[in-house]
């Protein structure tokens, strides 16, 4: 199958979302541009109330923009809803949607049927969803008594039913335990590879989830963003010197001898580690860049010192949060406004897949 080349997966252009609350409005988008490739795992990153919701709704046709254009491969989020919805779907945290009565199977057909599946295509579909995440055993069992972790690989089945091109995840392992947020990314990461062009836009406050996943990620703080690239070019931005720790049986010329060496910003010594008969001497050395190290392990070796350990401290996606947005995800932030009832559209019509408008790519387009 041919890669699709196509239009983005997402383009947006200055996109605003006013709320029109008293006594003063608020601004939850101020002028937001993206773009987001087919096939791409994007992750978007921001505190609380950074406008991070609010731009999933619009380009999940559930919020229109106040100002400014917002597309999902070609289709205008404002113009084309229907088509639009008939190739996404969204997957949250923390979702208690269907029937606690209904069984993890009778729960997956249904909304086979919300989105407007044949009953026949439907079966087949929820059958092999089940197969998909490994649900073959808890298939007749009712969704009540299933856990969080479970529940929540149901709701990720849920999503996929109408066979996305591309998946919208706004925290998606929000409350599960290690086990079962792992299950969750496992089964994001085999979907998404398995046919190329299939796209995912990610939100989460989990920063080694984004690290992890993500190919680019923009991190966002009062409705802008603020910077975008990947994890290794994001963390460069808060690391302008080479950190690396040092072990060494011995140090006769003190910290100051390295210290002075070209290139070495500072030179500290630590604690060492080892028993009684092999301590090592810890040192903590800041080098303009990597270059610089190999003056010092010369250095060392001309002062009869051999090298038991060598590590380099990288930054992390929280430091460049943290550096960026100016507090950490655990600090408070204004509260987020709530959109009045006129700003929500009406309920979705659930499209049949066999309509096809004029001028709307078929599914088999995407690959």
């Amino acid at each position: 199958m041919s890669v699709w080349s196509g239009p983005p997966a997402i383009e947006a252009r200055a996109v605003r979302r006013v709320y029109n609350v008293k006594p003063t409005p608020v601004v939850a988008l101020d002028g937001v541009d993206l773009d987001v490739a087919p096939g791409e795992f994007f992750g978007l990153l921001g505190p609380n109330g950074a406008g991070k919701t609010t731009l999933i709704k619009i380009l999940t046709t559930l919020l229109m923009p106040s100002s400014g254009s917002a597309r999902i491969f070609g289709f205008d989020v404002v113009d084309d809803v229907k088509r639009i919805r008939r190739i996404m779907n969204m997957v949250a945290g923390g979702e208690q949607s269907g029937y606690g009565i209904l069984t993890v199977r009778e729960q997956l057909w249904m909304f086979s049927q919300f989105y407007g599946l044949p009953r026949k295509d439907g079966w087949r579909r929820v059958d092999e969803l089940i197969e998909t995440i490994g649900f073959r055993e808890q298939a007749g069992q009712r969704v009540s008594t299933l856990s969080t972790g479970q529940r929540q690989q149901m709701n990720f089945a849920r999503g996929l039913l109408n066979d996305p091109w591309i998946l919208f995840l706004d925290e998606p392992t929000l409350g599960l335990d290690v086990a079962a947020a792992r299950a969750v990314r496992e089964l994001v990461t085999a979907w998404k590879a398995a046919v190329p062009g299939r796209t995912v836009l990610l939100t989460t406050h989990y920063m080694a989830e984004a690290d992890e996943l993500c190919e680019r990620i923009a991190i966002v703080d009062h409705g802008r963003i603020l910077a975008i690239g990947s994890p290794a070019q994001l963390k460069k931005r808060v690391q302008r010197e080479s950190i690396f720790r040092l072990e060494v049986d011995r140090l006769d010329g003190g910290a100051g001898a390295i210290a002075a060496l070209p290139g070495v910003v500072s030179a500290v010594p630590s604690a060492g580690s080892g028993d009684a008969g092999r301590r090592t001497v810890g040192l903590n050395l800041v080098l303009h860049d990597d270059a610089a190290l190999g003056g010092v392990v010369t250095a060392l070796s001309g002062m009869g010192a051999s090298i038991r350990a060598l590590e380099k401290s990288e930054p992390s996606l929280e430091d460049v949060f943290v550096e960026l947005v100016g507090r950490g995800f655990g600090e408070a932030e204004r509260p987020a406004a709530k959109p009045a009832p006129e700003d929500l559209p009406p309920p979705p019509r659930t499209a049949d897949p066999s309509e096809h408008e004029p001028g709307e790519p078929a599914e088999s387009e995407l690959v």
